[in-house]
């Protein structure tokens, strides 16, 4: 019966963590479909922006622009972004692969630091060398949990204003980015020094008006695309975590029915086979007292 009694309480366990996977799943549910409408509202903005200023730099010459400015590269900066929470497959182990990745490779031979936004990558890289936090800069957590256009401008000039500084010679954002529910990809793309426009073969023929001039209008255009860049990766990041944690959540319900659909199986066979002792046991105690 001892045997039983653990079987019992494994399938009564069980029941409790399928109710809280259950609970997390369609939390993580209602929290994505915000999340994923938050992104694909920003999305057609983002790009629609980068068209315009693509068509505005096409004829222009973007070398002399401060952002755009290509350095000799001695000292890179990684801004990886994760989540606050795990619970959510490989998300944020792969932002941390795809990071440790770029320091054994690309940038090995640089001076290469890691900026962690997402409490998650903070604890991976806080003792490391390569951890970089200087004062302005808040707690790993504290983006996420008030994730605003305000608060990603704040970071993103931050992040201009080392790059004009001179501090770092180029800036990478590896973040998740979202394509739906079940699957988000890892992307390492470059912050700065922006990456001049490739005018498309229709580019020529869209006309604008200038006030006060093309020149003044991309000059303004570019650090707002930055900003616009770094939310985009940021709401992209969000939204994958909880598509990544829901999914996760629905795996580890249904793993923990099958498991306990067999525990329940094992348990009515245990149970069948002990009360079939029992019954041999009397039968064979009374043939003993009539013998």
């Amino acid at each position: 019966m001892a045997n039983l009694k653990e079987i019992k309480n494994r399938i009564t366990s069980i029941g409790s963590t399928m109710q809280i996977t259950s609970a997390m799943k369609m939390v993580s549910a209602a929290k994505l479909n915000r999340a994923q409408d938050a992104i694909t509202k920003m999305r057609p903005y983002a790009e629609k922006l980068q068209d315009i200023l693509g068509n505005l730099s096409a004829t222009l010459d973007l070398s002399e622009n401060a952002y755009a400015e290509e350095r000799e590269m001695k000292n890179v900066l990684i801004v990886a972004v994760t989540s606050n929470r795990g619970l959510c497959g490989a998300f944020n182990n792969n932002v941390i692969k795809r990071v440790n990745a770029l320091l054994a490779g690309e940038f090995a031979a640089y001076n290469t630091k890691v900026l962690a936004v997402g409490k998650k990558v903070n604890d991976a890289f806080k003792r490391s060398e390569m951890n970089y936090r200087p004062e302005g800069i808040g707690a790993a957590e504290d983006m996420f949990n008030d994730l605003t256009f305000e608060r990603s401008a704040d970071l993103a000039q931050f992040l201009m204003d080392r790059f004009m500084d001179g501090e770092f010679d180029k800036i990478v954002v590896v973040y998740n980015k979202f394509v739906n529910a079940a699957m988000q990809t890892v992307e390492n793309e470059q912050f700065l020094p922006i990456i001049p426009a490739v005018q498309e073969d229709d580019a020529a023929s869209v006309e604008y008006m200038f006030e006060p001039s093309k020149a003044g209008i991309v000059e303004s255009l570019i650090p707002k695309s930055l900003k616009i860049q770094l939310f985009k990766a940021l709401l992209d990041s969000n939204a994958s975590e909880h598509g990544a944690r829901m999914t996760a959540m629905h795996k580890a319900t249904d793993n923990a029915s099958e498991l306990k659909k067999d525990l329940t199986l094992s348990y009515n066979k245990a149970r069948q086979a002990a009360i079939t002792n029992e019954i041999l046991e009397i039968v064979g105690g009374a043939e003993a007292l009539n013998g």
